[in-house]
């Protein structure tokens, strides 16, 4: 999972970003609010981890600016020295969706993190088609047809093609959709993402006839939304 954390001290910072990497995950520390309303501007992510109390904005002024101007469904945990219970409180109602107070047990944080995404994003182990009219995916032969012709995709315009029609309405930033769809790989840049939603954009029509539109967000990546009057 792609993890932007906020934590001001170094040390502390350090040693959850190589928890989380070992897990398998790709983090990205921050260490002040400003700097991570910043990269949330641009950027796109499947957990956000928040300190309380870190330099210029706080973790829950951050937590407040999220719950205005993103998506509900990026799952929010708190790590925190505070641990009254007012505190615990007022986080969850804002918007919070746990909270675990320091010092924590890495295992029990990854385990945390596992549960806050998997409450967020339920996984459909039945499903075998998706439909988004007039789009169909059908995700054991992993194609799309449009108004019941196929279209012809590369494996890569499929996979992109899937993700995007499965985030309808959410801002994917170029790096999340690079991760998601490419992986790690240092040799892909985002140039290669701007090409295949351009390519992908055409193939699929994403235009007023279809009910569709994918759109530029500035300085951001990609939004898949209705193209309505």
């Amino acid at each position: 999972m792609r993890i932007a954390l906020l934590e001001d001290d170094q040390d502390q910072a350090k040693l959850l970003e190589v928890w989380l990497y070992d897990a398998g995950h790709q983090p990205y520390v921050y260490h002040a609010g400003a700097q991570m309303v910043g990269a949330l501007n641009k950027e796109s992510f499947d957990v956000i981890m928040l300190d309380w109390e870190v330099p210029d904005m706080s973790g829950f002024e951050v937590l407040q600016w999220v719950r205005e101007n993103l998506d509900w469904s990026c799952p929010v945990l708190f790590i925190t020295q505070r641990d009254q219970e007012e505190d615990v409180v007022k986080a969850l109602e804002a918007g919070a969706d746990d909270y675990m107070s320091k010092p924590i047990n890495r295992a029990e944080m990854l385990a945390r993190i596992n549960s806050v995404h998997r409450r967020n994003n339920p996984p459909d182990e039945n499903e075998t088609v998706l439909e988004i009219s007039p789009y169909v995916i059908d995700l054991k032969k992993r194609n799309i047809t449009c108004k019941g012709i196929e279209v012809e995709l590369t494996q890569k315009e499929y996979e992109l093609g899937l993700f995007i029609l499965r985030n309808v309405g959410k801002v994917l930033s170029r790096g999340y959709l690079l991760e998601r769809v490419w992986g790690k790989n240092p040799d892909i840049n985002t140039r290669t993402v701007d090409t295949h939603v351009s390519r992908l954009r055409r193939k699929l029509a994403f235009n007023k006839e279809n009910g569709w539109k994918l759109t530029s967000v500035y300085q951001h990546g990609y939004r898949l939304e209705p193209d309505v009057d």
